[in-house]
């Protein structure tokens, strides 16, 4: 099967190929005379302002508890003794969201035995809760959580007990 010029075809793949070589081999050297408008004005996808830094700290109950979105704070909130900043969540979590009784507390109960009731939550003043009567299937529930919200939200520190720090 012979290469055929006569056909349409390949008269017009043989031009493109030259004209891609010469592109390639040869390119433009002129420089545009104006700047684009889009940069005029500078660019425009850099923010307004940067969020605030977060660091990786060590949280108490009673540290984590003025993070609960009021005021438009930070939220944060606990599962097993990590704590995740959920702020970018605050429908969810922010004061009128469905899980604002979760938002600057230790939400491991609730969250392993899918229960949003206040009872769920160790009082501020008591120790860490230990789970030790969770059945497996709530810990492997806790657990899916806590790879929900490693995925979705930022970790930003540990709980660990009152007085501790």
């Amino acid at each position: 099967m012979a290469f055929d010029l006569g056909t349409p075809v390949n008269t017009a793949l043989l031009l493109y190929i030259l004209y891609a070589v010469q592109r390639i081999l040869l390119p433009s050297n002129s420089q545009s005379k104006s700047v684009p408008h889009e940069f005029k004005g500078g660019y425009s996808w850099m923010p307004k302002a940067h969020p605030p830094t977060l660091l990786f700290k060590t949280y108490t109950p009673k540290t984590l508890e003025p993070f609960n979105g009021e005021d438009g704070k930070r939220i944060l909130l606990a599962i097993n003794g990590i704590v995740y900043d959920v702020t970018a969540g605050r429908n969810f979590y922010g004061p009128q969201g469905m899980y604002a009784n979760f938002a600057g507390r230790d939400a491991s109960r609730g969250m392993a035995k899918q229960s949003f009731d206040l009872e769920m939550l160790t009082p501020l003043d008591q120790p860490l809760d230990k789970l030790d009567d969770l059945t497996p299937d709530e810990i492997e529930n806790m657990r899916g959580w806590m790879d929900h919200f490693s995925n979705k939200y930022i970790v930003c520190g540990k709980l660990v007990e009152n007085g501790a720090v």
